[in-house]
């Protein structure tokens, strides 16, 4: 049988969450307010599937651009190539 190479292939070890953590929704993440030029690192949260980016930009720290919607509008550099990345509140971490 072929192989899948969906968009969460290899993800075991990122998304695993710990026992105590599981089911519970870091609140300081969510409720977080970012301006524009704001610094975040995105760091993936497993228990929560929307809004979460691709798995190659986990650890990747970038800029807040801007708002859309729920989610925020993060520039990455990809190697050197600059990408911009949507991604919900629960998935970015606030730096400085």
């Amino acid at each position: 049988m072929k192989r899948s190479h969906g968009q969460r292939v290899g993800t075991r070890s990122i998304l695993r969450r710990r026992k105590n953590e599981r089911s519970r929704i870091n609140i300081s993440r969510v409720m977080h307010e970012y301006k524009e030029g704001d610094r975040v690192a995105i760091i993936l949260d497993g228990g929560q599937q929307m809004g979460m980016p691709h798995r190659r930009f986990h650890g990747r720290t970038g800029f807040i651009k801007a708002r859309q919607g729920r989610a925020w509008v993060v520039a990455v550099k990809d190697k050197n190539m600059p990408k911009t990345v949507i991604a919900r509140p629960e998935h970015l971490k606030p730096l400085e």
